[in-house]
């Protein structure tokens, strides 16, 4: 499958994002699955839903925030940067960037109509949980597609996918700071350049 439907698929899915590992306190691999199994039914839900396009990048933003730990995944792509900002302009580019990942992505949902995961088994690695599943996808071959959980946030949630080798959160992360370089480093233009992008 092209790199770009890959991207395409894992975005429309989470996040559609190589994070800072986090603690997997009490998690255990039937709570980290349980967990996947949830986001992965609410998703293939919107997808076959029939909804307008503009409804289902809404739908789809809040299973980012039910089942993704955004504030890691924005403070990941944003890097060095997210130390540097206030908390008012980093829930800024939190909200922004959930917004941008949900059009970017959401716009492909036509590809997985029908479509479906199966979700399998979970490991501990170092000190979260990877989930292993199968994405079957209409006429292509299945690819098999890694998250990675944790319960940082105090319930167990994913913040980076992996699918046949390809981290999406780090390309996503590249694609921010690209932005912040155009942008020579201002963060509050970055956050508008995603309020209109996607």
């Amino acid at each position: 499958m092209p790199i770009n439907t890959r991207r395409g698929f894992l975005g429309l899915m989470a996040a559609g994002t190589c994070l800072a590992v986090t603690p997997a306190r009490a998690m255990t691999a039937d709570t980290a699955t349980a967990a996947i199994q949830r986001a992965v039914d609410e998703v293939f839900a919107i997808i076959n839903s029939g909804a307008a396009p503009a409804q289902m990048y809404q739908q789809f933003e809040g299973v980012f925030a039910r089942h993704a730990d955004v504030a890691a995944i924005a403070r990941s792509a944003l890097g060095p940067a997210a130390r540097e900002v206030d908390q008012a302009t980093f829930a800024q580019f939190r909200t922004a960037m959930s917004g941008y990942i949900s059009r970017k992505y959401g716009k492909r949902f036509r590809e997985f109509i029908g479509s479906r995961i199966e979700v399998g088994g979970a490991r501990q690695v170092k000190s979260f949980w990877s989930v292993g599943s199968t994405a079957y996808l209409n006429g292509r071959s299945p690819m098999q597609v890694e998250w990675h959980v944790s319960d940082k946030t105090g319930q167990p949630r994913f913040f980076n996918l992996i699918i046949e080798g390809v981290n999406m959160l780090a390309s996503e992360r590249e694609e921010i700071r690209a932005m912040l370089a155009r942008r020579k480093g201002d963060v509050r233009a970055v956050i508008a350049d995603l309020q209109h992008a996607g």
